[in-house]
């Protein structure tokens, strides 16, 4: 784990606005706590997200509900601007390393993507490991895609950041010969199963909020018995045909192991003829969207996402 009383190379690597962020997050959810229980982890981060939660943006309204999938209920929150019809859905999956994490954690953030685009927002609560390894939280991220081609008109674009963003490259690729595929897809800062003896997982092993020790602990939280790591729905970088994937931007932090996954991403989509395009955002972390409001780099950087799925939302590539 990262020492979080060291700053090392990462002292002038950083965007100096970045560290009272850092340090923050560090005071509510030290690197050490991976070796606590699930449930104090879950608490403890909880707890960080509601202290660090913003208010909704004017307009904003949200509405919660249940999509019945197989047996099951997958819990949905649904954002939306009173008064207005949206152009687009977007479909929302949360990050948290498929442990921790829900429709309240990142609340703010789907409330803002509302505001920001006028689309309607649909975030997906997903289940959690340990209790349901995989495939359960990818079942449930396709459920909440297919309910949505299902019951509205409007096209679809698939969002996720960190353990979200391997869930929307999944979903796009299980999916891309449904009638209703999505129209594109942003990928925040995801986990899509790369090559971890090289690139940013190497260079960055050791970064601040996210070390290559992190990435193998919640992976193998999320691994079921025997988990085949070429299974394109755990890792999707595994999968061998990435063509009639929809656009795609993809948006990484210069300073985190999974920075190498973006660009590796996009390469594949492009070698396969498709449209992607990758942007690493120099001197930041991972989990820079909570930086957001006191970051002037996390909040350019998020101003840029939400340009990314407004665009694409209007079947426009920016790129």
């Amino acid at each position: 784990m990262t020492d979080k009383t060291s700053r090392g190379e990462y002292e002038t690597r950083l965007d100096p606005a970045l560290w009272a962020y850092i340090d923050s997050i560090n005071a509510w959810y030290p690197p050490e706590i991976v070796d606590q229980p699930i449930a104090k982890q879950r608490a403890v981060y909880d707890r960080m997200c509601r202290a660090l939660r913003q208010p909704y943006p004017p307009g904003v309204v949200a509405k919660d509900g249940v999509i019945a999938a197989g047996g099951r209920d997958v819990a949905v929150r649904r954002y939306r601007l009173a008064g207005t019809a949206p152009r687009a859905t977007v479909l929302y999956y949360h990050g948290g390393g498929f442990i921790l994490g829900g429709l309240d954690s990142h609340d703010d953030i789907c409330a803002e993507i509302c505001a920001g685009t006028g689309f309607a927002v649909l975030s997906v609560d997903y289940r959690l490991a340990p209790e349901h390894v995989h495939p359960a939280a990818f079942d449930d991220a396709l459920a909440a895609f297919e309910w949505a081609a299902a019951t509205s008109s409007e096209p679809l674009v698939l969002c996720g950041e960190s353990a979200g963003g391997n869930l929307a490259a999944a979903v796009a690729q299980a999916t891309r010969g449904h009638p209703r595929a999505a129209i594109g897809q942003v990928l925040i800062y995801p986990g899509l199963g790369g090559d971890e003896r090289s690139g940013s997982y190497a260079e960055h092993a050791n970064a601040p909020l996210l070390s290559v020790g992190d990435i193998a602990f919640y992976r193998d939280v999320r691994s079921a018995k025997r988990q085949s790591p070429n299974d394109p729905t755990f890792s999707p970088l595994r999968d061998k045909d990435f063509s009639g994937l929809p656009p795609t931007a993809i948006i990484t932090a210069e300073c985190d192991p999974l920075s190498s996954d973006g660009e590796t991403y996009r390469d594949r989509i492009l070698a396969a003829g498709g449209k992607a395009w990758w942007h690493e955002e120099k001197r930041l972390v991972h989990s820079f969207l909570r930086a957001r409001t006191t970051v002037p780099a996390a909040a350019h950087a998020f101003a840029s996402i939400i340009s990314a799925i407004a665009a694409l939302g209007r079947g426009e590539w920016p790129y």
